[in-house]
Parts: C-alpha cells; sequence; structure tokens
C-alpha cells in the first residue's frame, strides 16, 4: 500500500492524482493521508511517485467540476472515491461518471450535497456590525457548515457586500475580505473565531438583530405553520447561529397550541356567510385527560418548547435511565441524551459494559424549559413541572416494568420519590427498593459537564460510571 500525503487540498490532491495515474498505479494501491504540518518522528518514510514523461490526463470538463465539488464533502474515504472515479473514467470507463453507476451515484450523491449547503450558507448566514472603530473587517458572521464548503460559497458575498471588508469564520476555515482581496485560512484561528462569533454589545448593533427578529415575528404565519417543511428548508442546526433563531420553537409552539387554528378561524370568520348561534358548553366542550405528549398541556412548558421529547428504548428494558428534561439539541431532534451530556452518557454506558440499545432513555420533565440569554436558549431547572410531568413518567415505568430505575441527578429522584430529597449524596451507592423495582441514583452526565475541577468531574464521571455498573448487575440479577 502507497501512502500518499498532501496538504488537504482540492489543488494538492489533484497534482498528487495526475501523477499517480501517470505511473498507473490503481486506486486500491493508494493510501490518502492529509498532512497539515510535520510528519510523525517514527513514520516510516514513502518513497515519491515517479512520473512518467507520458502525456496529460485529459477528463471531460463535468467531472472535473463534480471532483472539485464532491472534494469538498466531509468523509474519511472523500480523496479515494475521486481517485477512484478518475481512474475509470481516465481509462474510459465513462461509467463512473454516471448516476446509475455505484462510484458515479455516490459522487453525484455527494456533490448535490455540497451544492446544497453552500445554498445554506447563502441563505443563513448572517453579517453583523462590529463598532466604527474597531478597524476592519467591518462586518462579521460565525456559520458551522456540514461540509468543507467556504472556498466554494465565499465568493458570493464578495459580490454581495462590494467594498465592505467581512470576516466569515467557521470552526474548520476563515474568509477575509478587505474589498479587494479574498484570503482563505486553514484552519480557522482561534481568535478569529472568537470575533465571528461575539454577540454585539452596544444597542446600535444589537437593534440591527431586534429589527430583523421584529421582522421575522411578524412575518410567520401560524396558519400555515408546517414544522416538517420548515426543518427541511431551514435544517435546526441552523438556528442557534441566526439572530431568529430562538424565537422558532416559541413561535412552532404557539401554533401547535392553537395559534394556528385561530388564525384560521379568523379567515374563515371574514368569509360571508349565515350566522350560526352555538351554545358555550358545546363550543368549548370539557377535555380528557391527553392521550399523547403532543397533546398535553398540564403545565406550561410546552408553549416555548419546539416539541415534547419521549422516551426511547426497547419496551423490554430492563434498566429505564431517567434524566431531568430535554436539553436545547434535543428539544430540536426530538430524542432524549443526543447533546453532549447525551454523549457523556453514552461512554459511560459503554465503559460500563451497557449499550443504548438496550436500555430506556426518557426524563423526568418532557419539555424543554429555557429562558432567552443572548441568541442562546439557557436551561432552567424545572420546579413546579415535576408532578405533573410524573403522569408521563408512571405511564412509561407501567409500560416497560423495569428492574432498575437510574436516576440522574435530583430532580429525576424527586420525580421518582415524589418528595423533593434533602440531598443526593444521601442516595448515592446505596441502592433503594421502592415499588418492587430497585432506584439507583447518581449524578446526571450534564453536571460532570459543569464541573470546573478536573479531579472532582472525574469523581464524577467515575459515580457515573460505577452507578450503571450497578445497573447492570441488579438487573441481571432480576
Amino acid at each position: 500500500m502507497l501512502k500518499v500525503e498532501f496538504d488537504g487540498t482540492f489543488a494538492g490532491w489533484r497534482q498528487e492524482a495526475r501523477r499517480l495515474l501517470q505511473a498507473g498505479i490503481a486506486p486500491a494501491q493508494v493510501s490518502w493521508q492529509e498532512s497539515h504540518g510535520l510528519g510523525d518522528l517514527f513514520d516510516e518514510p514513502v518513497e515519491a511517485v515517479a512520473t512518467p514523461p507520458s502525456g496529460a490526463v485529459r477528463i471531460p470538463p463535468q467531472l472535473a467540476e463534480a471532483l472539485s465539488y464532491a472534494a469538498c464533502f466531509r468523509s474519511d474515504d472523500r480523496w479515494a472515491l475521486l481517485y477512484q472515479v478518475l481512474w475509470r473514467v481516465a481509462r474510459g470507463d465513462r461509467a463512473a461518471m454516471l448516476a446509475g453507476d455505484e462510484d458515479g451515484s455516490e459522487l453525484q450523491r455527494r456533490v448535490k450535497a455540497i451544492r446544497r449547503e453552500i445554498h445554506h450558507v447563502h441563505a443563513f448566514l448572517r453579517f453583523r456590525p462590529r463598532a466604527e472603530n474597531a478597524g476592519p473587517p467591518a462586518w462579521v458572521a460565525w456559520h458551522q457548515p456540514a461540509h468543507d464548503v467556504l472556498a466554494l460559497a465565499a465568493p458570493h458575498f464578495c459580490d454581495r457586500m462590494g467594498n465592505s471588508s467581512w470576516l466569515i469564520a467557521t470552526p474548520e476555515t476563515a474568509a477575509l475580505w478587505d474589498g479587494q482581496v479574498l484570503q482563505l485560512l486553514q484552519p480557522c484561528p482561534a481568535e478569529l473565531q472568537q470575533l465571528a462569533r461575539q454577540t454585539p454589545e452596544d444597542d446600535d448593533r444589537n437593534a440591527g438583530d431586534e429589527l430583523w427578529r421584529a421582522y421575522y415575528r411578524s412575518t410567520f404565519n401560524p396558519a400555515r405553520a408546517n414544522p416538517r417543511t420548515l426543518r427541511g428548508n431551514m435544517p435546526a442546526r441552523f438556528w442557534k447561529d441566526l439572530p431568529e433563531g430562538p424565537l422558532i420553537p416559541a413561535l412552532l409552539s404557539e401554533a401547535r397550541a392553537g395559534a394556528q387554528r385561530l388564525a384560521q378561524a379568523e379567515a374563515v370568520g371574514r368569509q360571508s356567510g349565515r350566522e350560526v348561534l352555538i351554545a358555550a358548553e358545546r363550543a368549548q366542550p370539557e377535555r380528557p385527560l391527553p392521550t399523547t405528549l403532543d397533546e398535553c398541556r398540564r403545565c406550561e412548558l410546552w408553549e416555548k418548547a419546539t416539541q415534547p421529547v419521549a422516551g426511547e428504548g426497547p419496551r423490554t428494558a430492563r434498566i429505564l435511565l431517567l434524566g431531568e428534561q430535554p436539553g436545547d439539541q434535543e428539544d430540536l431532534a426530538g430524542r432524549p441524551f443526543v447533546g453532549p451530556a447525551g454523549q457523556v452518557l453514552m461512554a459511560a454506558l459503554a465503559e460500563a459494559g451497557l449499550d443504548r440499545d438496550e436500555v430506556f432513555l426518557t426524563n423526568a420533565v418532557k419539555h424543554f424549559k429555557w429562558i432567552p440569554q443572548g441568541l442562546r436558549r439557557k436551561h432552567v431547572t424545572p420546579g413546579p413541572e415535576i408532578a405533573p410531568c410524573r403522569y408521563w413518567l408512571e405511564q412509561e415505568l407501567r409500560d416497560i416494568q423495569p428492574i432498575v430505575v437510574v436516576a440522574l441527578g435530583s430532580t429525576a429522584l424527586e420525580a421518582l420519590l415524589r418528595r423533593k430529597p434533602r440531598g443526593l449524596a444521601q442516595f448515592m451507592g446505596r441502592p433503594l427498593r421502592l415499588d418492587e423495582r430497585w432506584i439507583i441514583a447518581t449524578y446526571h452526565p450534564s453536571y460532570i459537564l459543569r464541573t470546573p475541577d478536573a479531579t472532582q468531574q472525574e469523581q464524577a464521571r467515575l459515580a457515573l460510571v460505577t452507578a450503571l455498573r450497578e445497573a447492570r448487575t441488579l438487573a441481571a440479577e432480576g
């Protein structure tokens, strides 16, 4: 296997690919490796590929464009696929370019994904002005694309912004425009990332965001709100970086809660027709208990949450993990434990010898409780919402019939005990028998993330792993 190191750019790959083609080296013989710095001291030396004095490699222009786009697709095999297609086409097998071919289909899929991601950058990137005395760049923007498309997307803003200087920063790349020259920096320096992510502090610059939010709120039509279509056209992963992002979950919730029906009713009410009188008790009949989470109005959290987050896992699970409430990412995704705390929990499960697919994951409170903080949604610990939401927890416990319930944090423990515990520590390490099942209390994974001291953080992590191992043992014993 020949290891080919290059600078990780399409131009660098193209140069190496041309040499490999001319040397007659097949794709199966090549291992591509991006090298952004000095190699490892103990790496085996790689012999250079000798370039024979043969003619230039000629390929169709449309393939060259497709390869340049697919090179932006983030995948471990991105360069291998490009060389596989190039190798076949260079030898006369043009089927590799077609959607009906296995390689061609994957190439076209990636090209389509890149074109869509470029559109997302153009549509959802928001510039913010800097203070007049701050110097260039005059405008900054932070964006998190799914693929490496900034080099392809940035020229659009050169035309759009004219002579105004700007910076677009992503976690991987930065684009700087001084009004004349576009400069790309990879990797993106940390100071540029910080500059682009700063929230405006002065009133004048905040006024622009507030004006945009007011416009978005006024043009949002609850009567025509379709959450699935909205998320398809404006993926939820962009919301957190948009000025209007914090408004969207609340607006969708209001639409589901009745604003949609009211707007439709107003439209119908304006139509001419015969007035029909109806008794008030018939117009507003008493509602039965909710049968689905989407119908739940037992507390007020549904008004601001994007959606309820139900439990997830096998109905035959012997272990149920009970958290506090969905977080920001769970609220957007509609699934429990998919955010940073979920990653900590998944790692702890693996260390304890458990898998996500064999436990049932849920929360004591099913809607995200939050308050706006700048452009972000700040988590608020639920309190009075725990009791009404116990209605759903008890349904899950009856349905799943777990042998062990692991209470992740004080809120989860309060929901199980039906009273506020004096402290979590007195319950940790002491399994409690309650309602014919074991209750094990431990730290919530978000506590581990919030703990600043490294020693305390490791102690909390070990406590979580120990609790999960104990749950596994008790579940096995039945």
